[in-house]
């Protein structure tokens, strides 16, 4: 109990005791289980203070003792005015007041009563407050990866996005003058780099541990799913690749190669960076722990695609020719400056 209670609180979370005890015994149990305590507030004296005084008092003090069922839906009331986001844990009658008044009301699963399991909207079934600790671990662990999903999905296929969407305007001016069509990707390339980048690595970041999580501080309700760095890293990473692709489409033809090179050039490239994405799209606001799933995810991603590139029957299937070792070569180093581009765009965001 004493552990959990002081995990809550370096996650920023206030924990606050509200009993119908004696204060000396309120006072004496705060202690034991780790809640600072100076005086316990009595129901009495939340009788005499104003709105005002109430809100100033639960701010400062959080142990209560001598709490009848209205005071405890003051305190709670009290809170709710003062900003907070207050979940409520109890297993009495004389707590469902406060159990509806929260935003979150966790009621005993083996010792409540049946009132508050009604009213609650939540039951802890072992009646262990660890739990409820370790449910906001995982929920805060889920939510970093869906940043991270949400990172990595809107920075590849914004790279797709920009490069087709001026792509086909360049093929349409250029089908206007008179000039051959230069499509940046078929339909089925389009869908082959989509199920390589988007399937795998996904999955794996969902996998993904993050240890720091309880020693951060509550994000803001109002706060975006996608804002600030990971909103930066998203245009940044995704436009930089566009342009990139984009670059290898128009330059490549300028040099006396043929339309199809250019469009299987630009293939390789948009797999390669797209998974070489995965790794700085991870760091959201922890450093993430050791995953092999998505490491082995880019390796497997990887290998296919050079396995579609080596076999001549696969690039037919996918429209593709044959690229020689020194134009490989200068893909792999267009792919190692966007991916260090993406690297160092996260460092500079993460100082923030």
């Amino acid at each position: 109990m004493c552990e959990a209670i002081e995990q809550a609180q370096a996650a920023g979370i206030r924990v606050i005791m509200i009993t119908g005890d004696h204060p000396a015994t309120a006072n004496a149990i705060a202690r034991k289980v780790s809640i600072e305590s100076d005086q316990p507030i009595s129901g009495k004296a939340l009788e005499v203070m104003d709105d005002e005084a109430l809100v100033q008092s639960v701010k400062k003090h959080s142990v209560f003792a001598r709490m009848a069922p209205e005071h405890k839906l003051k305190v709670v009331s009290a809170l709710k005015k003062a900003g907070e986001i207050v979940a409520v844990t109890g297993d009495g009658v004389n707590d469902a007041p406060a159990l509806k008044a929260a935003d979150v009301g966790v009621a005993m699963g083996q010792r409540g009563s049946d009132v508050s399991r009604e009213t609650a909207d939540l039951i802890l079934m072992d009646d262990n407050f660890s739990t409820i600790v370790s449910a906001i671990r995982e929920g805060r662990s889920i939510y970093e990866n869906i940043q991270k999903f949400i990172r990595t999905l809107f920075s590849t296929n914004l790279t797709e996005v920009i490069l087709i969407t001026i792509g086909v305007v360049i093929a349409f001016a250029s089908f206007k003058s008179g000039q051959s069509i230069l499509l940046p990707l078929t339909a089925v390339q389009i869908l082959w780099v989509n199920l390589l980048t988007d399937s795998l690595p996904a999955l794996a970041l969902a996998m993904d541990k993050n240890q720091g999580v309880m020693l951060t501080k509550p994000r803001p309700p109002e706060a975006p799913l996608l804002g600030g760095s990971s909103l930066y890293f998203t245009l940044g990473a995704g436009v930089f690749g566009g342009i990139t692709a984009l670059l290898i489409l128009i330059i490549l033809p300028m040099l006396g190669y043929s339309p199809a090179y250019a469009q299987t050039l630009v293939f390789c490239y948009l797999v390669y960076v797209q998974l070489s994405f995965v790794l700085p799209a991870r760091r959201v606001n922890l450093k993430p722990s050791v995953n092999a799933l998505v490491y082995l995810s880019i390796i497997i991603g990887g290998g296919l695609q050079a396995v579609v590139m080596i076999f001549e029957p696969l690039r037919a299937l996918l429209g593709l020719v044959q690229v020689d070792s020194q134009m490989f070569l200068m893909l792999v180093v267009m792919v190692f400056v966007s991916w260090t581009f993406s690297e160092l765009l996260t460092k500079v965001l993460c100082r923030k």
